[in-house]
């Protein structure tokens, strides 16, 4: 056993001591190289070999490893990315499609019990209420209602509306970076099939959004997409 080794496990806990050597040893190797064993960890740090598995999982957890059963443990391939979060805007031009917005309600309201609770306000705390049509190359896709804490956003309101919210919440430093999202089949109101020019009851998707920049809330957002022109796509991850 190598001395420098027999020094380290005998620092510490012995699990992190195997973890970080592991880190070191497969650092910058190639996507699919083989990890040590634990039999090798076991004979090399003379620890028990549930202190080497504790470590190892770590490594998997943290995606830096991964075990294929019946071969063995190996360097990680990286992960697919998960779906950005992106403004109505983003995602149009994604799909190859020109966004308009047109609003249909702006102005200061006091947070309701649900908007306050979501926002992380005081019920009747003042909020902006922004109502949009949301359109793509040149027909109505979704009603979006937004309420937005006045506090973070001084001056909103005034000198007309951004052309893009995720925009003029990124110029303030406020670009939500995670959100929490919710969707539901249902169907039109009858102002809803209005503005999306579609028959009273048609289905929809009912779309509630809960915006946060790091761990402060900067949006709620609850639209009405037309369910003959739009379909969610999702690409979902490992998580950490």
């Amino acid at each position: 056993m190598e001395q420098g080794v027999t020094v380290a496990a005998n620092r510490g806990l012995k699990h992190v001591q195997v973890r970080e050597y592991v880190r070191s040893l497969v650092a910058g190797s190639t996507p699919g190289s083989p990890a040590p064993s634990e039999r090798e960890l076991v004979n090399l740090f003379g620890v028990a070999r549930m202190t080497v598995r504790q470590a190892m999982d770590a490594l998997v957890v943290e995606g830096l490893l991964e075990r294929i059963p019946g071969r063995g443990t190996f360097v990680a391939r990286p992960r697919r990315t998960a779906t950005p979060v992106m403004s109505y805007t983003e995602e149009m031009r994604r799909r190859g499609m020109l966004p308009e917005s047109v609003t249909l309600l702006a102005r200061r309201e006091q947070a309701g019990p649900g908007v306050a609770r979501a926002l992380g306000v005081t019920p009747g705390d003042a909020v902006i209420h922004w109502k949009r049509l949301r359109r793509a190359d040149g027909v109505p896709m979704c009603v979006e209602d937004a309420y937005l804490n006045e506090i973070l956003l001084p001056g909103f309101l005034q000198g007309g509306m951004p052309t893009s919210l995720y925009l003029e919440l990124a110029n303030r430093g406020l670009r939500p970076t995670w959100v929490e999202d919710n969707v539901a089949a249902d169907i039109a109101s009858a102002e809803e099939a209005g503005h999306l020019e579609v028959e009273a009851g048609a289905a929809v998707l009912r779309h509630q959004r809960r915006a946060f920049a790091e761990e402060r809330a900067v949006e709620v957002s609850r639209s009405a997409y037309r369910a003959d022109r739009f379909t969610m796509r999702l690409q979902l991850g490992v998580g950490e």
